[in-house]
């Protein structure tokens, strides 16, 4: 670790997580475990066509079956209109996300949802299925994003017109033919400097194409929700999600109902990673649940989370850089097509705000689209859309700097982003710690160490991710023995009870084990943001330690009223020792913490700590990665030897925890780098839909993942906090290609890089 000291008591500790027993006991509640009597099963009907006209659906067969209590088609969700609603991808016409759910004249990818049947027990729910007739007028798919562009490409939507999100920040954006229809929902287009000419100045100009495939989150639990529309119009959702008040809020807009009339309820989360913070059952489960008056399960099978939940998408880049001989780069040129699937909400804007985020370069210029095409709705995936742009890009930095004949640290270090390096997308970065993650890479014990031996090659890339803020709420309840009661409404992914109970703790001054968290529902708790985009340690942990502040500004005025003083008298130190001024002998007053929590009903009652926070100030996150490989030419395989993640982590509040969203990001990175891809034929059946064929990296894979925490404090946050989940997923790719290349001198600019791409590469003449 890299770090100064700090005057932190808890912070900076590895307790053990609250939530551990209540896991390894299996007292813990997931989605799956929710049940009730009378509980119905769902089961949804599923297109087998990728794209295609609904010409009629008959459900009578099904509804005739004994057992089957109800059956829901498209017609049975209220008409969205020409409705638009903000998200987290913001203004989106609600006719998108109601289509997702469940199509209505037309389907748009294998797996899209037709009909759902609720019944006694599952097996039935599903014999039912089998006799739901569907007649579908079938019309070809398109699967390529290239392809999806062009003006022969079938259309999806035939009222899509590709809309400019954003003007370039300096500069004429580019222009789009709004005439017609077109995959192409969204463009955006972001420069400073001048590009072009920069680039005719320039000593040396390296330039490629890059690609990446759909990849899945992988989380081990399956989508599962229950609904129960009570006889009094209020609706309770049970579901396994990053963010209740966001599923709470879509379903209103939804069904049409008001927030009041729901609630949701968020089960423990086996795994999210961005997948889970999108509306899929949960409508579904509330319309069985309103025919039925009765609780309706709805669950995925773990090939349709593969066929029907949201990948991150797939893309096509291209992209130049322009240096002079000696390393300075000028200028820095990206273009990126984003698959977002059926419906558009790909994550272009953030592939294109974070390309170049490592790099201080004067002139830059980016656009990119999102275009849909007949594959799932992609949904967030751990740094949504950066990944791939910023894989484009420090793969042409370790080109550039293969070219100069330098050391490719030495080159980054040299164009570093640091504190006031303005963005592409304008802004400039406040404190950040770039600087500090290159330069604990170029001193580290494995940058330093020697490679030898033969087909083995060693990489290196950056990152870069922004983070996020939003809105949270925390309150917390001081008992009569001492401990507090801490309420929040962010969804448990990485260990968020620890870091906010930790939070909390440090602020009042009191053990970490006497704060004991507790996550709850919508109508418990503020609104709070999903836990996702790296948000909820720091704003989350504001909203925490806020709600400390008050508690400590009560029992200064409870004191105050205990010995008859002013209130000013009356200091609460970092101690939780809450003194006075002495008394009529002298002595001094003083209560501790337990002391004062012990005499709080009897002088006016407990007290309640209460806080929301949307703080503004975040602080952007950095990361680069050292691996080292083995290539076997004879049959392509790629062995990681070594790996160290280097990660500006701000203030790490749990170190424990922190190195494992590292060696989690870094380990799905891998994946998306040498394995993970969905493989579709061409009639847009997705071939590897279940973990056997689905090649996610396992313990068997890799090596252990070293790391190495530099903690540059973020400024903006009371314990200096960045966010840490997002940043780890985005160097692996760019530094497991680098690191082939070094191996076999062959540069992969297709990812994966799986056996058959590397054994092509070495060997294009054998077909």
């Amino acid at each position: 670790m890299v770090a100064t000291e700090r005057p932190y008591k808890v912070i900076g500790t590895r307790p053990v997580r609250p939530d551990g027993t209540d896991k390894v006991t299996g007292r813990a509640e997931y989605g799956a475990d929710v049940k009730f009597p009378r509980l119905a099963h769902g089961r949804m009907l599923r297109s087998p066509i990728a794209h295609g006209y609904i010409k009629s659906i008959d459900t009578s067969k099904a509804e005739a079956l004994p057992g089957v209590l109800a059956v829901v088609t498209g017609k049975d969700l209220p008409d969205p209109g020409e409705r638009i609603i903000p998200t987290m991808r913001g203004l989106t016409p609600l006719k998108w996300i109601r289509g997702a759910i469940i199509a209505l004249d037309k389907v748009l990818y294998r797996g899209h949802p037709v009909a759902a049947v609720a019944a006694t027990d599952q097996h039935i729910a599903e014999d039912a299925l089998d006799l739901i007739e569907v007649e579908y007028e079938e019309l070809p798919p398109v699967l390529d994003v290239q392809e999806a562009m062009t003006e022969a490409a079938p259309v999806l939507h035939d009222d899509m017109r590709t809309e400019e999100l954003i003007t370039a920040v300096m500069g004429a954006a580019g222009e789009t033919n709004m005439d017609r229809p077109t995959n192409v929902a969204k463009h955006v287009e972001l420069s400073i400097g001048d590009v072009e000419a920069a680039f005719a100045e320039a000593d040396v100009v390296v330039e490629g194409e890059f690609s990446t495939t759909m990849a899945h989150q992988g989380y081990i639990e399956p989508h599962v929700s229950t609904a129960l529309w009570n006889r009094d119009g209020e609706l309770i959702v049970w579901t396994t999600t990053q963010g209740a008040f966001g599923i709470r809020d879509l379903l209103a807009e939804m069904l049409e109902l008001p927030v009041s009339r729901i609630k949701v309820i968020p089960t423990e989360i086996g795994g999210g990673f961005g997948g889970k913070t999108k509306l899929y059952l949960e409508p579904v489960a509330a319309l069985l649940s309103q025919k039925l008056r009765r609780p309706v399960k709805v669950n995925m099978t773990r090939t349709e989370v593969m066929e029907a939940s949201g990948p991150t998408s797939g893309t096509y880049s291209r992209a130049r850089i322009a240096a002079k001989a000696d390393g300075t780069i000028t200028a820095l040129d990206g273009s990126f097509a984003y698959e977002a699937g059926a419906y558009p909400g790909s994550p272009y804007v953030a592939g294109a705000r974070c390309a170049f985020g490592p790099y201080d370069v004067p002139n830059q210029h980016v656009e990119a689209w999102d275009v849909v095409l007949n594959k799932p709705q992609v949904a967030a995936y751990r740094a949504p859309g950066a990944p791939a742009s910023e894989f484009a890009v420090e793969s042409l930095i370790d080109q550039l700097a293969e070219r100069l004949e330098m050391d490719p640290m030495d080159l980054r270090a040299m164009n570093a982003s640091k504190e006031g390096t303005r963005r592409v997308d304008g802004a400039a970065f406040g404190v950040v710690g770039n600087e500090e993650v290159i330069e604990a890479i170029k001193q580290s014990d494995h940058y330093r160490s020697e490679l030898q031996g033969e087909n083995r090659g060693r990489g290196v890339a950056m990152g870069f991710w922004f983070n996020g803020g939003n809105e949270s709420a925390a309150y917390a309840n001081v008992n009569a023995d001492g401990t507090v009661s801490l309420v929040i409404g962010s969804v448990d992914i990485g260990g968020q009870r620890a870091s906010m109970a930790m939070t909390h703790a440090e602020s009042l001054g009191i053990p970490y084990e006497d704060v004991k968290p507790a996550i709850v529902d919508t109508d418990s708790i503020g609104w709070t943001g999903t836990t996702g985009g790296s948000r909820t340690t720091f704003a989350t942990g504001w909203a925490v330690h806020d709600a400390a502040l008050d508690i400590r500004a009560q029992l200064e005025e409870r004191a105050a009223m205990i010995w008859d003083v002013d209130r000013e008298q009356v200091t609460y130190g970092d101690d939780a020792i809450i003194r006075g001024p002495a008394d009529e002998d002298g002595n001094e007053r003083s209560f501790t913490f337990k002391e004062i929590a012990a005499q709080l009903s009897a002088t006016g009652g407990l007290v309640q700590g209460k806080a929301s926070a949307k703080p503004t100030t975040v602080g952007p996150a950095f990361a680069g990665n050292i691996v080292d490989v083995e290539v076997d030419p004879e049959t392509g395989k790629v062995d990681i030897l070594r790996y160290t993640a280097v990660q500006d982590v701000g203030t790490a509040v749990h170190p424990s925890y922190v190195e494992s969203q590292i060696q989690g990001g870094v380990a799905q990175g891998i994946g998306m780098a040498l394995t993970e891809e969905y493989v579709f034929s061409d009639d847009g059946r997705m071939e590897n839909s279940s973990l056997l064929d689905y090649r996610m990296p396992t313990a068997l894979d890799l090596p252990m993942i070293d790391c190495i925490l530099v903690e540059k404090e973020n400024p903006g946050h009371p314990y200096g906090v960045r966010g840490v989940g997002e940043v780890p997923i985005i160097p692996p790719l760019a530094a497991v290609a680098n690191a082939i290349k070094d191996a076999i001198g062959v540069r992969m600019n297709h990812l994966p890089a799986s056996p058959g791409v590397i054994l092509d590469e070495l060997h294009p003449d054998e077909g």
